[in-house]
């Protein structure tokens, strides 16, 4: 025997439950129990969508912000680079051009100073041949430049031989170094006054070397000891240094010594000389002299 459910819905209470639930929902309403404020709702989802959308922009006008002061420094650096590297290349001309001032009147004085006459002349251009190696200078015969005329310079507050003028071109001179092989110079020990020979080696990477020293003086030699022109025959004015010794060696086959010489000159520094006229007074002492 089949059992009936114990609890059945029928169609008609459920309807009667739906109407009740509408019937309370609509009471609620009219009674004020249950208001939505739609206008604070909508105000609420728009703030929250500006809010959100302001953050954005903020975002990415900091960032485009960002990008050009990125730009700007960069831009700035560049320039101040720029401004250090021209500071260091006035500061590097402004050096080289004081000590080119110095040497300059360095040489002046000592030009002035010189009771003959002399011209200054830069040297222009190095070369060689069979005969000899070159120097050539920027004064020739519309100078008063001349053949054999000698050939200082002064080169760290040191004066010193560096040849002499073998040809004479109308504005360009070529001068024999002390180094060449044809270089032949009559010298003198400065503190034993015994005379010599000195001759060069082919290069100015050679010591220069000293003959006709007599072996009986070598107790009276020092290293560093300084050999001037002697003066004789006129071909250099006398006591300008052309060198120091640097190696003295004794020869069981000669009577002489062999000395070799450190040149005073630094021939790979050397830029500019003072060509040397003997015969002619220097003009500005005779002024001077003339004056008084």
């Amino acid at each position: 025997m089949q059992k009936k459910p114990f609890f059945v819905l029928h169609f008609s209470e459920i309807l009667l439950a739906v109407l009740l639930v509408i019937s309370s929902a609509m009471m609620s309403f009219s009674s004020g129990g249950f208001i939505l404020n739609f206008k604070e709702i909508g105000f609420t989802v728009f703030s929250t969508i500006q809010s959100g959308i302001n953050s954005v922009s903020s975002s990415v006008a900091n960032s485009i912000n960002a990008v050009k002061e990125l730009a700007e420094l960069r831009k700035q650096y560049e320039i101040l680079s720029e401004k250090l590297k021209d500071y260091e290349y006035m500061q590097r001309s402004n050096s080289e051009i004081r000590k080119e001032n110095a040497r300059l009147k360095e040489q002046l004085d000592f030009s002035q100073s010189l009771a003959v006459q002399n011209f200054a002349a830069n040297i222009i251009s190095r070369g060689g041949d069979n005969l000899y190696t070159t120097i050539i200078v920027n004064k020739g015969s519309r100078h008063g430049i001349k053949k054999n005329m000698p050939v200082i310079a002064i080169q760290g507050g040191s004066i010193g031989i560096v040849g002499k003028v073998v040809s004479v071109g109308y504005a360009t001179a070529q001068i024999m170094p002390v180094f060449d092989f044809s270089s032949s110079i009559s010298a003198r020990i400065q503190n034993t006054r015994d005379i010599g020979l000195v001759s060069g080696n082919g290069s100015d990477t050679l010591p220069l070397k000293m003959q006709y020293i007599k072996k009986r003086v070598i107790d009276e030699l020092r290293f560093g000891d300084v050999i001037v022109t002697s003066g004789e025959n006129e071909n250099y004015p006398a006591d300008i240094p052309i060198g120091t010794i640097s190696h003295i060696q004794v020869l069981d086959y000669d009577t002489s010594l062999a000395i070799e010489l450190a040149p005073i000159i630094d021939f790979s520094r050397l830029e500019t000389v003072l060509i040397i006229d003997q015969k002619s007074p220097n003009d500005k002492i005779a002024g001077e002299g003339s004056e008084r």
